[in-house]
């Protein structure tokens, strides 16, 4: 009776060792590039609140423009209700070949009434 392994038991395991090793790599790898995914999203939507919030005074138009490597255009566009001015304002977030993201909010400018 002999002891130890046969060849064919170690290179079984060998083989089942690095399928797991090739498994466990590309998990990680997956993990990385979703990870900066996420990073480009959270970095878009400060640049989209950002943009969003420095609108003061509300006019209808486009205007665009541009911080670090994103390029946003923000809308803003009358919306007739009564008695106030309401202005649909949207932040749209471009980056890279084939991402985007878009913020959407609504305005409302109440007139002060005349004594």
């Amino acid at each position: 009776m002999s002891r130890g392994f046969t060849l064919l038991e170690v290179l079984v395991a060998l083989a089942i060792l690095g399928l797991a090793i090739v498994t466990l790599m590309q998990l990680s790898s997956q993990g990385l590039r979703l990870l900066r995914l996420s990073d480009d999203y959270q970095q878009a939507v400060l640049v989209a609140d950002r943009v969003a919030r420095a609108t003061d005074i509300l006019r209808e138009g486009v205007v665009g423009g541009g911080e670090g490597r994103f390029l946003w255009e923000r809308r803003v566009a009358l919306v007739p209700v009564a008695e106030a001015r309401l202005y649909a304002l949207s932040v749209a977030v471009r980056w890279g070949s084939n991402r985007a993201l878009e913020l959407a909010s609504l305005r409302a400018v109440v007139e002060a009434p005349e004594p």
